[in-house]
């Protein structure tokens, strides 16, 4: 009998020791820990005292002594303010999604072949989401700049008038403008999933295709966006999620202007908290957004990704 299958008797008969599985368990909270740690700070605590302001009609000064239960909640479910701004989120999450879906998927599978200045071209399109949104911000409201700005000069140059009060201050247009300056700033992530994912697709699909006799355009009809799904759902998710808490790009541009055209959930308990020292109003607007994304979140998970989840635990 060799030396290794006299090691691997040993081992198979020596007994479990009792302190081996306090010892797994002394492993995982040694790292698990300082995670939940941190999630208990930046995360359960604010979500906690945000619910606990709600329940005051408290200014930022002065001890938490005006209670008034749930008034403050009633007050921001019946203000129209709030409601148009819920309405401006989902038209952000579904805006994001119909257009940047297809573009993603389309690029995507361009630049999935191989041509010269690929590299070159992946870089181009990932840059805008590197950079901070309040830099982009800044950028896009230079260039949207009534009248000095560089697309009204441009539209101007080509013989079309661009809107008399600005892209950003006429309330008809401001929030497609909004949503168009997010898909230049968010589309490259989506792309840069798109390509990770169709890394997976095997090369012997596309061969086979192409042995039958499958044209390009079938082939990623029939193979590479279907085993994109997985891909796909999971981008619509993150894509959703960060529609709903929208809010540096939109207070660089428009502060929620004009006349509130452009408010999202986000930009309203700020404008309430910080600007007004409403804060009572503003906890209870954050634990209501915190609501809406928690059940979308949860919703989304238990229909769209209950699939992939199963996929993946087997």
């Amino acid at each position: 009998m060799s030396s290794e299958a006299t090691t691997g008797a040993v081992a198979s008969e020596r007994p479990h020791r009792p302190h081996d599985g306090w010892r797994k368990w002394a492993e995982i909270a040694f790292f698990v820990t300082p995670a939940l740690a941190l999630m208990a700070l930046f995360v359960a605590w604010p979500i906690i005292t945000a619910a606990r302001f709600s329940l005051y009609d408290w200014k930022g000064l002065g001890p938490l002594d005006d209670f008034v239960g749930f008034e403050n909640y009633a007050e921001v479910l019946a203000d129209d303010v709030f409601r148009d701004a819920v309405a401006h989120n989902m038209i952000i999450v579904v805006g994001s999604i119909i257009v940047q879906l297809p573009l993603g998927v389309a690029i995507a599978l361009l630049l999935n072949r191989k041509m010269a200045g690929q590299g070159v071209l992946r870089t181009l399109i990932f840059v805008p989401y590197v950079l901070a949104e309040v830099i982009a911000g800044v950028i896009w409201f230079q260039l949207l700049q009534p009248e000095y700005g560089l697309v009204d000069a441009l539209m101007n140059g080509i013989g079309l008038s661009p809107p008399e009060q600005g892209w950003l201050g006429t309330p008809e247009v401001a929030l497609w403008v909004v949503l168009a300056v997010l898909t230049w700033k968010y589309l490259g992530l989506a792309v840069l999933l798109f390509l990770a994912g169709l890394q997976g697709v095997s090369e012997e699909l596309y061969e086979a295709a192409q042995l039958d006799g499958a044209s390009w355009w079938q082939t990623q009809w029939r193979i590479s966006i279907p085993l994109l799904g997985p891909t796909i759902r999971t981008w619509c998710f993150l894509s959703m999620i960060g529609s709903i808490q929208c809010f540096d790009m939109i207070w660089v541009l428009t502060g929620g202007g004009p006349a509130d055209a452009t408010t999202t959930m986000a930009t309203y308990l700020i404008d309430e908290g910080t600007n007004r020292h409403n804060y009572g109003i503003a906890g209870a607007a954050s634990v209501v957004l915190f609501a809406i994304a928690f059940v979308m979140a949860l919703v989304y998970q238990l229909v769209v990704l209950r699939r992939d989840t199963k996929e993946a635990a087997v």
